[in-house]
């Protein structure tokens, strides 16, 4: 299980008070079995809790990072003496589980996401485009198309899920009728600031206009999350919802040339542009982009769909009460049936607030995964 937010801020200042509390931050971090490269990429400082940070901030890009630090940090002698080494070593064992899940599962074919809380039914062609996508450093902007209500805004689900894993963060603004530009430019400007630093101005020349031009705006953003620490994917939902004269179209084109055009330069550090609601109808993205397009089409799940999904997820975690071999499968085989026609029957009723179909099946898969747990 990852560590939570709070957990690292804890992780944080274990390594500023018994690792990096010196005068020769590279020593020490070379003495507890850090590589000389990966030492040589920190921007360390003479200040310790600058130090913490960035060490931190470069291990959590890596899952085996992670772990290796937790290592150095409950391996620690100032630590290993006082009552807070318990719980180092708790978060030492939940990294060394995720890394064993990490290296045994493949996160892309994940039916179960956020530790059994929450479910992501069928969508294999975009399970494999995502792969694709991730694996492939040409590709810049996924576009995710679908009728209205099949789950395109659900693919976020299974990108932060695999951000998780894959080393990126996605940034989500959901769009309207009422978006603008300027809005939206401002709302991925926050979301990839170095929170130490603030918020500062999108105007990089500061002149006497107010607001620079889009594309100076645009740029800016770009920049900003190509130089952060953190990899970004930017994530724009619920396209079709916008205006058909918003200037958030034009936004949508010059973001993506310019993530395009920053990938040119720094490669895999720039970031991504995802999509959804974007169909073919929609205005064209520039010409230059042709070969950097990924598309999915979302569809609302079906009987075989919700077959498949229980039946992958009941074999791999099978309840300790089932027989092995023939008799097993047959009792899978029937909880399976079972799974299915509740949720179902419970998508088809008019409660659930005037909830879309899709959510309808997605809340009451997760209540069938929550009473097949406590089996």
């Amino acid at each position: 299980m990852p560590l939570a937010e709070t957990e690292w801020d804890l992780v944080t200042m274990w390594v500023r008070e018994y690792l990096l509390d010196t005068t020769d931050p590279h020593n020490q971090l070379s003495h507890n079995g850090f590589s000389s490269e990966f030492i040589g990429a920190l921007p360390l400082t003479a200040v310790s809790a600058e130090n913490a940070r960035a060490l931190v901030r470069a291990s959590r890009k890596d899952i085996q990072r992670q772990l290796e630090l937790i290592e150095a940090v409950a391996a620690i002698d100032r630590l290993a003496v006082l009552p807070e080494v318990a719980k180092a070593l708790e978060f030492r064992d939940r990294l060394r589980e995720d890394c064993r899940t990490h290296a045994s599962k493949d996160n892309f074919r994940t039916c179960v996401l956020k530790n059994g809380t929450e479910v992501f039914i069928d969508r294999q062609s975009l399970r494999e485009t995502l792969r694709g996508f991730v694996e492939d450093p040409e590709k810049s902007v996924l576009l995710v198309d679908g009728d209205p209500d099949s789950g395109r805004s659900y693919t976020y689900n299974l990108i932060r899920h695999i951000g998780q894993h894959s080393g990126f963060r996605p940034a989500r603004v959901t769009l309207s009728r009422t978006s603008t530009a300027d809005k939206v430019v401002r709302r991925l400007a926050e979301f990839v600031a170095d929170p130490r630093a603030g918020i500062s101005p999108l105007n990089p020349t500061e002149l006497n206009d107010p607001l620079p031009s889009l594309d100076d705006a645009v740029h800016r953003v770009v920049g900003r999350a190509t130089a952060a620490e953190d990899t970004y994917w930017l994530v724009l939902d619920e396209c079709d919802r916008l205006d058909p004269s918003s200037d958030v179209w034009d936004l949508i084109g010059q973001l993506a040339l310019a993530i395009y055009e920053h990938a040119a330069v720094r490669g895999d550090q720039a970031p991504r542009l995802v999509l959804l609601g974007y169909g073919p109808a929609m205005r064209q993205l520039p010409y230059d982009l042709r070969g950097s397009l990924s598309r999915d089409t979302a569809r609302v799940a079906e009987r075989a769909d919700l077959r498949n999904f229980f039946d992958q997820y009941f074999h791999e975690s099978p309840p300790g009460f089932l027989g092995a071999g023939q008799s097993g499968d047959a009792s899978i085989a029937e909880l399976v049936d079972t799974a299915v026609d509740e949720v179902l029957r419970a998508a088809q009723t008019d409660g659930n607030g005037g909830e879309s179909y899709m959510r309808k099946i997605c809340t009451a898969a997760e209540g069938a995964i929550r009473v097949y747990r406590s089996l």
